[in-house]
């Protein structure tokens, strides 16, 4: 059996699954019951300045038949004393000694402030602390949250103010709501963070109500923007978080967050660097029980491909990160069409009649159309391919041998400039390729 346990920037749990900061997180009760389920770790929901929640914080898309692809919300904090949160912190965590117990904190910009709730915090037995810059909504007007996150410089010296006196582990959980994520990551890292949380939620509204015309959700007949999050933020997510594990600057242990709803997201995630994994929405959908499929399906996984421990397979995707002018251009594949699984949807024939190439043509064959690729026209864009409805019907076929390589980059150098379509032109019939 695969050996599922994990130390991020010193904070171990039996497993990398860690519920995030947020509602399932918000109680002993509630952190209690997900280690009794089986989770490696909690991030207590965010305890700081007094906050009152309103009433319809929560707003969804659905798509396609499935509940929740995203889900909005305009939650505040704990909205439960202090002193109720570090009591029961303190409680969890001696009755859970073998699972991670992180607390989240968010106060005001003051140095005396932080250093009050961090010594408070420590004094609860917690394994490590979480410094929240990044709830985009609520918190934010206030000066805290995403307002610190977006900017480096308060990033780094709150940073610094809770490092100094903190004597456990210190993550630093940034927004998504930036330009470029390196920065703040490196300001956390120039505050001696001992490593990184992210993303948070994204600045977002959700829906506008077509009968009343009020935005989703709504307060009394206003609304505003909140944070999504969600399976739709995976892709987001995935990116921010390689670019902190490639950026030399940073060069800190990460714990991802973001659409992680099912064992294999939580792979690609620790695939591109995370070492341990936060889950949110995906609980509030389903509850504490998803542990059992999460860690069974990972296990397994690492089983069958042979890797004993998670640091055997953290960060092997980062390898294949490129930027654009450093792929290769003589790589080509092209759609290839099973017939005998194809179900005459016509889907792949109007989406590249339409939306791509024109490269797929209808044959008729027994009463009706088979669309056939042309592989001499086809540019390997792949759509046909992502809108088939069954699985292995249409797939992408590697025609180069691999032994040749040129590079968007590389062509600048061999090639005359400025560039003229007749030099394009005259390279692509030498490769045999395309070029748009």
């Amino acid at each position: 059996m695969a050996n599922l346990s994990i130390n991020c920037a010193g904070i171990k749990s039996p497993n990398p699954f860690w519920l995030a900061s947020a509602p399932p997180s918000n109680s002993a009760y509630q952190v209690c019951k997900a280690f009794e389920q089986g989770w490696g770790g909690a991030v207590w929901k965010t305890i700081g300045e007094p906050v009152m929640n309103v009433f319809n914080r929560y707003g969804a898309i659905d798509y396609n038949g499935q509940k929740i692809a995203a889900l909005n919300n305009i939650e505040l904090i704990s909205d439960r004393p202090i002193e109720v949160n570090l009591r029961e912190i303190t409680e969890t965590k001696k009755l859970w000694p073998d699972r991670a117990v992180i607390v989240s904190l968010m106060v005001e910009s003051k140095r005396e402030t932080w250093h009050d709730i961090v010594k408070r915090a420590i004094d609860t037995g917690a394994d490590g602390i979480e410094l929240n810059y990044g709830c985009p909504h609520g918190m934010s007007e206030r000066g805290m949250g995403a307002a610190v996150g977006q900017v480096p410089e308060y990033c780094a010296m709150i940073t610094e103010w809770v490092t100094e006196v903190s004597t456990i582990p210190v993550l630093v959980k940034l927004t998504p709501n930036i330009s470029d994520i390196r920065f703040p990551a490196r300001a956390a890292k120039k505050g001696k963070a001992h490593g990184i949380s992210l993303i948070n939620t994204i600045n977002s509204i959700m829906a506008v109500n077509l009968d009343n015309l009020e935005l989703r959700p709504s307060v009394d007949g206003r609304g505003g923007h909140g944070g999504l999050a969600g399976p739709a933020v995976k892709p987001i997510a995935l990116n921010m978080i390689s670019q902190v594990a490639t950026d030399p600057e940073v060069n800190l242990p990460i714990s991802g967050i973001g659409g992680v709803s099912t064992w294999k997201d939580a792979a690609e995630f620790i695939l591109l660097g995370a070492t341990s994994v936060q889950v949110c929405t995906a609980v509030m959908h389903y509850g504490f029980r998803i542990i059992n499929d999460l860690t069974e399906g990972l296990s397994n996984w690492m089983d069958e491909k042979g890797y004993k421990t998670i640091e055997d397979f953290r960060g092997k995707s980062l390898k294949c990160i490129a930027d654009f002018g450093n792929l290769n251009l003589l790589a080509k594949t092209v759609a290839q069409i099973n017939e005998e699984k194809c179900i005459h949807c016509n889907l792949c024939y109007i989406a590249c009649d339409e939306s791509a190439h024109q490269c797929i043509d209808m044959i008729p064959m027994n009463g009706t159309g088979q669309p056939r690729v042309r592989a001499n026209d086809c540019v390997g864009c792949a759509l046909c391919f992502i809108v088939c409805p069954v699985d292995n019907c249409i797939s992408m076929v590697r025609l180069d041998d691999g032994k040749e390589a040129m590079t968007w980059n590389q062509l600048m150098k061999i090639l005359p400039q400025p560039l003229t379509w007749e030099a394009l032109r005259q390279f692509q019939a030498k490769h045999g390729i395309e070029i748009h």
